[in-house]
């Protein structure tokens, strides 16, 4: 979790005013296009509360309380209809009396923890949540507690560090890498009651896919829903216990369902710890402190995606300025532990009565920002592929954050651009800024500065080309849609794991603040080494958080004692590990080489830095299963000699097909080696602009076995842009066929000439001379004279009256007759093409 930035009161004012106004309005329903859904509701959620005539707010704080909080919660849909005047106690939404209200909820109001606040936890609880998930709610009404009491400041809250409950590093069962156990007793109720929808092939798919018919996939899948050490805490269970999609009778089919995992658990033995390792304290995820000390800017947020619900086909709005635009996943789109959203063929898309609020809320300030935390899956994508998109198809649109391999796309409708968005914006090629990693990225426009882009809190330097316009023929019947348009078209692959749409253009040092505030749920977890090191309540801590599906991140090693007039001495610590689940993990050991000593001098009341540095580890159980501790070769006094495993002999390789050694050249070293042999820059005109727009189509992967007819023809195309520049430059062409008239009639050209001024330049050019190639030049030669001066069919027919009497067309040099003044330039760029966009150019 993080702390939001805690909003003034003149900026929630902003954001709820002009809905106070807008829920005036009601939306008429626009026609369809591209798949784009009109239902929603106007701008307005639930049945309107009545206008309030009350005595006025005493102080500022009640003021505040009456913005933020009673205002959007005295609605009938959320608790005006219970806690309202002459309800239920609380009276918090009390209608005569703003004052009287106040009084009623302070008590269930944390100012320290807003989200600790009982008025919230009672929600997250199940208490008459509006939406579908207790969690959003709960959500939301966080939202409106900080933006009452953290009114004026800027901090995060202070994190209180407490000393977690000690365990000792215990015995822990290993899924075996065999699946049989799994096979005989877990699988087979899988696949006969859950593979309606756990199992990738399922109309509607649902992860985790452990009701696959391939045992292998089903097993991998299956390991994070199953607790060996207590089968009853088994995800598996708990969720049919929760009444989750029950074949029969639900508590008995969860006792079946245990009895399944307690016998597969019953046929593994548990791995003992080595007891020669130096080790700490153990720690589960859950046992940490929750690291929610970092302050976002969030002032002017009017659409916020934290995805902290995990489960369901809703992505939920939580920003708490209505109509919430809750996105429906479809597609091959799943969760991602630890917070996110990952798409590999789908979207999660928002209604357009609902996403018309971004239409009005950002003309009503004339700009914004996009901001997102984002994984690309890869560095090949192009399209733009739509990261996150508010569109009506392939070619309308108010804005679009893509991705073209590693170029991030910010394509904006103005008065200066057009209904697609055109021209985009993009960070430059050489500058590869997106990467297949973790990156904080932020659109944002302003007329002062028009789009902007930001990666990892810097701007690009990127200057928009664009002259800034206004925002008047936006379109609020698009919709607001994440991984591809809301038609299907241009998906991306990759993770979302936050997203904030604000109507503001947030400034250098705002997106700084939220870059460092950091995503997803982290934790604090202090490992305990009292007895290691002598000296009381000492710990070791990292910052945990659950990086995705598959892994753990752990960064920020620090040594502290809570005991506060602790000064530590000289305290050796060398090769520290991470271990997991009774062992030391595989893969992920960046503090092994580690060496540095515990000292008075760099220790400070925020304990003393070991390592700056992050690494990830293997997920095992999952987050409320795995146990992690740590490992020293010395700390302190304690020493253990550390040996490293035996390198295990590989195994002979499988005897597969051979693999070419011949390989492709890719779409940028096509260009490049294009304008090379031609002489023609890549910044010419004509030529960027084929390029620009066959790019996609162009081989991006060096593998021959990958090469398409498509990219032939893309080849093709930009080597004819490439000849016909070469041919039309009067400079190019005579110093590349000195000699040749290009006025004389193609006709009246010998073949000799043809040969000597067009063919042999073409051939010593782009094949190379005295260079032993494939295919050989003469056969190039050959062919390329028989495309430009066969005469064999210039005869209208032969002794038997056929026509064309040897299958073959003329020669693109011989007319019949008087050629077109332009035809001796016409068919030197056949030839000049016909070589350049071959494999002689294509092939590494």
């Amino acid at each position: 979790m993080h702390q939001r930035k805690k909003n003034t009161t003149q900026g929630w004012a902003s954001r709820l005013l002009p809905i106070c106004f807008l829920s005036i309005l009601t939306l008429g329903i626009q026609g369809c296009q591209d798949g784009v859904s009109t239902e929603g509701q106007p701008i307005t959620n639930g049945t309107p509360a009545s206008t309030y005539n009350g005595p006025a707010a005493r102080t500022t704080d009640i003021q505040n309380f009456r913005v933020s909080l009673w205002e959007p919660l005295r609605k009938q849909n959320r608790c005006g209809e219970c806690h309202g005047t002459g309800g239920q106690a609380p009276l918090f939404v009390r209608e005569d009396d703003v004052n009287l209200a106040y009084e009623a909820v302070n008590p269930f109001i944390n100012r320290a923890e807003p989200d600790a606040s009982s008025l919230v936890t009672k929600v997250a609880n199940g208490h008459n949540c509006w939406e579908a998930s207790d969690s959003a709610c709960a959500s939301i009404i966080t939202t409106y507690v900080e933006a009452w009491v953290g009114t004026g400041t800027t901090t995060g809250r202070e994190i209180e560090l407490e000393a977690p409950i000690d365990k000792v590093v215990g015995e822990s069962k290993q899924f075996p890498v065999d699946p049989l156990l799994f096979a005989t007793h877990v699988h087979p109720l899988l696949t006969q009651y859950c593979i309606e929808c756990h199992i990738e092939t399922a109309i509607a798919p649902q992860s985790p896919y452990f009701s696959d018919t391939d045992i292998d996939t089903a097993y991998a899948s299956v390991k994070t829903s199953i607790d060996l050490d207590t089968p009853a805490n088994s995800r598996l269970v708990l969720r049919l216990l929760e009444l989750h999609n029950c074949w029969d009778d639900c508590p008995s089919n969860a006792l079946e369902m245990e009895t399944a995992i307690t016998q597969m658990a019953d046929g593994i033995l548990p791995t003992p710890i080595d007891p020669d390792l130096v080790v700490s304290g153990a720690l589960s995820l859950p046992d940490g402190i929750v690291a929610s000390g970092g302050s976002r800017h969030e002032t002017d947020v009017i659409a916020l995606y934290e995805f902290k619900t995990g489960t369901g086909d809703i992505a939920y709005d939580t920003s708490g300025v209505d109509p919430a635009i809750n996105l429906t996943k479809s597609g091959d789109v799943s969760w991602v532990e630890g917070w996110g959203l990952e798409f590999r063929n789908g979207k999660a898309q928002g209604v357009t009565g609902d996403s018309s609020k971004l239409t009005q809320l950002i003309q009503a300030t004339g700009e914004y920002s996009v901001e997102a935390w984002l994984v690309p899956a890869n560095v090949t994508q192009e399209g733009p592929a739509r990261i996150i998109s508010y569109s009506a198809g392939d070619n309308v649109r108010n804005f679009t954050l893509g991705q073209t391999l590693y170029n991030y796309d910010f394509m904006h409708r103005s008065s200066t651009t057009d209904g697609n968005g055109e021209p985009a914006h993009s960070t430059a090629d050489a500058d590869e800024d997106l990467q297949a990693s973790e990156q904080h990225v932020v659109i944002t426009y302003d007329p002062a500065n028009g789009r902007r882009i930001y990666v990892n809190g810097v701007f690009t330097d990127d200057i928009d080309a664009t002259a800034s316009g206004n925002l008047s023929d936006w379109d609020d019947s698009y919709a607001l849609v994440l991984g591809s348009e809301p038609s299907g078209t241009n998906p991306w692959a990759g993770k979302v794991r936050l997203l904030a749409v604000h109507n503001r253009a947030l400034t250098e040092p705002q997106i700084t603040q939220n870059f460092a505030a950091g995503v997803g749920e982290k934790y604090y977890l202090l490992f305990n080494v009292t007895d290691l090191v002598g000296l009381p309540q000492s710990y070791i801590m990292f910052e945990v958080s659950q990086f995705d599906n598959y892994s753990y991140q752990f960064r920020d090693a620090r040594f502290i004692s809570l005991d506060t007039t602790v000064t530590p001495g000289s305290i050796p610590l060398e090769g520290m590990r991470i271990g997991i689940n009774g062992k030391e993990s595989a893969m992920g050991q960046a503090y092994d080489h580690l060496v540095t000593t515990i000292n008075g001098t760099d220790y400070t009341a925020n304990g003393q830095s070991l390592s700056r540095i992050g690494t990830t580890i293997p997920l095992e159980k999952g987050s409320d299963s795995d146990e992690f501790f740590l490992t020293f070769e010395r700390l302190g006094s304690n020493t253990n000699v550390y040996t490293e495993p035996a390198i295990p002999v590989p195994a002979v390789p499988a005897d597969n097909d051979p693999v070419s050694q011949i390989g492709l050249r890719t779409f940028e070293e096509i260009s490049a080696s294009m304008s090379m042999l031609t002489g023609v820059p890549r910044t010419n005109s004509a030529v960027a602009s084929t390029y620009a727009t066959i790019k996609q189509q162009l081989p991006s992967s060096e593998i021959i076995n990958g090469f398409l007819s498509s990219h032939q023809v893309a080849v093709s195309q930009l080597a004819i842009e490439y000849c016909s520049e070469l041919v039309d430059d009067n400079g190019l062409r005579s110093s590349f066929f000195p000699g040749l008239n290009f006025s004389t009639d193609a006709n009246d050209i010998v073949d000799n000439t043809w040969q000597d001024q067009v063919v042999n330049p073409i051939i010593d050019t782009f094949l190379g001379q005295n260079i032993a190639t494939q295919p050989v030049p003469a056969d190039v030669r050959a062919e390329l004279m028989l495309l430009l001066t066969d005469t064999s069919d210039l005869k209208p027919y032969d002794s038997s009256g056929n026509s064309n009497p040897d299958g073959l067309p003329d020669g693109l040099a011989r007319c019949g007759g008087p050629c077109s003044a332009d035809r001796t330039s016409i068919v030197t760029k056949a030839a000049c093409a016909s070589v350049l966009g071959s494999a002689a150019l294509l092939l590494q």
